[in-house]
């Protein structure tokens, strides 16, 4: 049975999480964590293999897992403290994961915006149940102040610069798929404020959201999801697909919920010239709507996704 710690996100847990930082990892307890995990990973699906290619940031950092809490009944959510000044990352990108004896590295994309970061030095994380060692320990053995070490890496984000011309975004998530674009959405929202309550930074074009899960109960993060909506819904909209609800919908989820499949008739409507397109999910998924889009003559410069298998 999986742990479950509900005061995940109340203060006195940071409180307990900076403590815990106090007592790092050593760098040679980093390096033989990283060094050993590295090796002994060989699997052709794992996660090091898949993006051998793709680049990383060198810094390699501890962090204390300071909470975890069940989003879904299939998906854990993890916050933990990285203490390390030097540990940064762009909203869309994720970790390589190192645990102590867990020979496998896993790969999780970052759920959280990169202001959380910058001022708690916190990150999260949410990990869908399946019998990869990674994915296992989260849910069977991770603990309240676990030590485990992280490194960023990913081309796939959202990062402008203030005096970037201003885009569109549509996110189209599938299942965990949603977890790089919930930080993208929380980084955009961020900016939104920032330039609303200082005038200045970037400027935020619309935000639309297609999100497509089993059921509503596998739907994550829909509370924080609305809360977006809601409060600047001039700029942030969204649609959820359930694909096999069985159960009735809920009067507060009905008005955003569509049953059936994301359809490329509905991105399609959301094609401009000034529209930026973010895909993660199944492969399937994400090559049926990167190739839509070509096909409809978006430029191949703006859609970006990722895959996760």
């Amino acid at each position: 049975m999986a742990v479950m710690i509900p005061a995940l996100l109340r203060g006195f847990v940071g409180a307990i999480c900076a403590q815990a930082a106090l007592r790092r990892l050593t760098p040679s307890a980093l390096r033989h964590l990283t060094l050993s995990s590295v090796m002994k990973s060989k699997r052709k699906t794992d996660h090091l293999e898949r993006t051998a290619d793709v680049v990383r940031r060198e810094v390699v950092s501890a962090a204390k897992v300071c909470g975890a809490a069940d989003e879904s009944p299939s998906v854990k959510r993890l916050r933990l403290l990285v203490a390390d000044k030097d540990f940064s990352f762009k909203a869309g990108q994720w970790v390589d994961f190192f645990i102590p004896g867990v020979s496998v590295v896993g790969g999780f994309s970052i759920c959280s915006s990169p202001r959380l970061l910058e001022q708690e030095r916190m990150i999260e994380l949410a990990v869908k149940y399946t019998n990869h060692p990674p994915a296992l320990w989260i849910h069977n053995q991770c603990t309240l102040d676990s030590e485990v070490a992280v490194r960023v890496g990913g081309e796939f984000f959202f990062d402008p610069q203030p005096a970037d011309t201003s885009r569109n975004l549509v996110l189209i998530a599938g299942g965990v798929g949603i977890n790089p674009l919930l930080s993208i959405l929380r980084h955009a929202a961020d900016l939104h404020r920032e330039r609303a309550n200082k005038g200045r930074g970037y400027e935020i074009g619309t935000i639309r959201l297609f999100y497509s899960a089993k059921n509503t109960g596998e739907l994550l993060f829909k509370k924080n999801i609305l809360d977006l909506v809601n409060e600047f819904p001039e700029k942030i909209a969204c649609s959820l697909h359930v694909t096999k609800q069985t159960t009735q919908i809920s009067a507060d989820l009905k008005p955003y919920i569509t049953e059936g499949r994301i359809t490329e008739k509905e991105i399609r409507y959301h094609i401009s010239k000034e529209t930026l397109f973010y895909i993660c999910g199944p492969p399937p998924m994400t090559d049926f709507f990167s190739k839509e889009l070509e096909s409809s003559h978006v430029p191949k410069e703006h859609i970006y996704f990722e895959k996760w298998w």
